[in-house]
């Protein structure tokens, strides 16, 4: 399989997710600069459909990335996460939004280790702590953005992100997701 094939059918896959769908029809509604649908509600969607299990299955939360620097004040983010919750209520599902140009003012406090200020969304999708989940699809235009490829993904690869290397965060974390997908391959740190 092709890297566009993967691309293509990950981003099917994805909308097989109704919730998914949904979040990305609306998601323009918010004017929120550089907004991106990412991580688990799009990569666990090719980790259920190849253990045969609809897309959407155990989904925890669907989250949102954004990024405006115009305002980096946490009353900003919280009037985007309230406009947020009131489009996306009747949904049924929680979702999450973080504005990626203030992530630095928080990220050392909550996690222990200190956080580069970020330039774009896309910044932000490429510091997951594993590789392979390193994805987003634009709200804008429907684009994929995939960093560090699919291949990794699509074999069930979980190596550390060299743009954030912090190997007990990585471990827990793959370690989480190797519980339910067993067949998942973890890359130890080096």
């Amino acid at each position: 399989m092709t890297e566009g094939e993967r691309a293509a059918q990950l981003e099917r896959w994805a909308l097989d997710n109704p919730v998914n769908a949904e979040i990305l029809r609306r998601l323009p509604a918010l004017a929120l600069p550089q907004a991106y649908l990412v991580a688990g509600c799009l990569y666990q969607a090719v980790w259920n459909r190849q253990a045969e299990r609809p897309a959407g299955a155990d989904i925890k939360d669907y989250d949102i990335f954004y990024f405006d620097e115009a305002d980096l004040s946490w009353e900003a983010e919280d009037r985007a996460i309230r406009r947020a919750n009131e489009l996306f209520a009747d949904l049924g599902v929680t979702v999450e939004l973080k504005n990626q140009a203030r992530v630095h003012l928080w990220y050392g406090q909550r996690f222990g280790a200190g956080y580069p200020p970020l330039a774009s969304t896309e910044d932000g999708i490429a510091r997951y702590l594993v590789a392979c989940t390193c994805v987003g699809i634009r709200a804008a235009d429907g684009a994929l953005h995939a960093p560090y490829g699919l291949a990794e993904l699509w074999e069930g690869v979980l190596r550390m992100n060299p743009a954030n290397p912090r190997p007990a965060l990585f471990l827990a974390k793959a370690e989480s997701y190797r519980s339910r997908w067993p067949w998942l391959r973890i890359v130890p740190p080096e």
